[in-house]
């Protein structure tokens, strides 16, 4: 028996976020993610609420799950209605999981005033709930709702209202801070007196509006709760849930207690989640994060080149990330040895290529680039500064025009193109639906009949950032652009106070690195 359960609710509470949706097949793939990941019990919906959550629990019962246990999440009966006619408890047993989660009222608040019944028939509806599972053959899980919020102002009618579920054969009882709002020495306190008092299985539902959901978790745990409940990426209504990302590996490599068989998976289930989702991915997440593990200050990036722990908590392979060194203008030579080295060149602290390489990257920043995200743009750099990039043409000019007609209610961007390839001069014409994307057309033209491999680069991502606003319309633009043959992505940057001319640079240092590869 495992001493700590992960029980996921990402598919139920984690959809309760803002901007969180999933469909049927969204829902299955995220599930067998988890399943094949080590999650021991997957919290599918609440069946009967909406379409989806019913065509989820009738796919789900037709698969085989390696590990995991569905549950369905339901409420207690209703006030007055008896438990076998109740038509939401029946939905619970209609969804056929191995485990159904009830979430009762602790809270008088809520038991007098939104559930309008009396603190008696609360306690009657929780037992009969968990009485009718059970019978049916269920593992029955309770979670006792607004549970911090109820002990603190009526601790006895609280642990009432938990004893009835355990009087009726509940497997576990789950305490859940629901607002978010309380701290974590008064959750270790309140878990470790409810253990104490009733000596059964207890679990813990945070939520993180103090940004506590993790230490909060974890506060119980080190008093006895048995199980966590949380969220991929700490998904869920208002701030988020528990985030199982960060507290899995923090049990698993900072407490010593295994709950799953391959922690080096961890940012592979993050990301794939976030995808399904369509949310951007939280570069500063703990553990998982494109920067969790990325060193910018030269004095961080000299050290940790000697010895990584020096300014890593573990070592980011544990967690399936991997170490990033940056170059900006905090750089020291430290950074550019180890981010050329990742390019495949070798140089010698305190040479002059190092020294030049720093410098230009320095001025360049000053100008408001940024390579952390252009490591090709950073690739390319390095190269012209020692001579040895050979452009793939010479540039002549480039013209765009944006032209609207009211009177035949058409808008097009036209973009003209002149450059010398080998000798060889090209004027070439296109149209776009924005100038970037008329240069982009009448730059690959120019250039098709010189290098096959053009078609085969598309643009994936496109992004413009203003550098100094108290400028006004006045101010330097930064254009990032991500660029992609469809098994790799590299990122370019351009600068200018002509938001064309940043992005035709941009564009072009695309072109550019795609070219060194096709040489290498």
């Amino acid at each position: 028996m495992k001493p700590v359960t992960i029980y996921d609710t990402t598919l139920r509470d984690g959809t309760q976020g803002t901007g969180i949706s999933f469909s049927v097949l969204d829902k299955i793939r995220v599930a067998e993610k988890l399943d094949s990941f080590g999650v021991d019990y997957i919290e599918g919906g609440w069946p009967g609420s909406n379409p989806r959550d019913v065509a989820f629990f009738a796919e789900a019962a037709n698969r085989t799950w390696k590990h995991a246990k569905i549950a369905a999440f339901g409420s207690t009966r209703r006030g007055g209605v008896s438990v076998e006619t109740d038509s939401q408890v029946r939905t619970l047993l209609e969804a056929n999981t191995p485990v159904v989660t009830i979430v009762g009222k602790t809270w008088l608040l809520h038991v007098t005033e939104v559930l309008g019944v009396s603190p008696e028939e609360n306690l009657a509806m929780i037992a009969d709930t968990v009485a009718f599972l059970k019978k049916n053959g269920r593992e029955v899980f309770y979670d006792a709702e607004h549970f911090f919020d109820s002990y603190r102002e009526d601790s006895e009618y609280s642990t009432r209202t938990l004893a009835a579920a355990k009087n009726a054969g509940a497997d576990l009882l789950v305490l859940c801070d629901t607002n978010g709002g309380t701290l974590s020495d008064e959750v270790a306190r309140i878990t470790g007196e409810v253990i104490q008092a009733l000596g059964c299985p207890v679990g813990i539902h945070t939520h993180n509006d103090c940004g506590l959901g993790v230490a909060n978790a974890l506060a119980a745990v080190a008093v006895g709760a048995c199980q966590v409940q949380g969220t991929i990426n700490g998904y869920g209504e208002r701030v988020g849930n528990c985030n199982l990302t960060t507290l899995i590996p923090t049990l698993q490599a900072k407490k010593g207690i295994q709950v799953v068989p391959d922690l080096r998976r961890l940012r592979e289930v993050s990301r794939f989640v976030d995808e399904l989702a369509n949310v951007p991915q939280d570069i500063r997440a703990p553990y998982v994060g494109g920067a969790a593990f990325t060193h910018k200050g030269g004095l961080h990036v000299h050290a940790v080149q000697k010895l990584a722990r020096s300014y890593e908590h573990i070592d980011p392979a544990l967690v399936g990330n991997a170490q990033t060194i940056l170059v900006s203008d905090m750089s020291g030579q430290s950074n550019i040895l180890a981010k050329t080295a990742e390019l495949g060149f070798e140089f010698q602290k305190g040479s002059a290529e190092v020294a030049a390489i720093l410098r230009h990257v320095k001025d360049s920043e000053a100008a408001g680039y940024e390579f952390e995200a252009a490591d090709a743009s950073f690739d390319l750099l390095v190269r012209r500064t020692l001579g040895r990039h050979q452009p793939l043409f010479e540039l002549k000019e480039y013209h765009c025009s944006f032209r609207r007609s009211a009177l035949h209610g058409f808008t097009t961007c036209e973009a003209t193109v002149k450059i010398r390839i080998n000798g060889v001069s090209e004027y070439t014409v296109d149209e776009g639906d924005g100038p970037v994307n008329a240069l982009d057309a009448a730059l690959r033209k120019a250039l098709r009949p010189f290098y096959s491999w053009i078609d085969d680069l598309r643009l994936a991502d496109y992004k413009v950032r203003i550098v100094d606003g108290a400028r006004g319309t006045a101010a330097r633009t930064r254009v990032l652009i991500v660029s992609t043959d469809g098994s790799s992505t590299w990122g370019t940057v351009g600068v200018s106070d002509n938001i064309i001319e940043a992005s035709w640079l941009a564009l072009v240092d695309s072109f550019e690195f795609y070219s060194v590869k096709q040489r290498a």
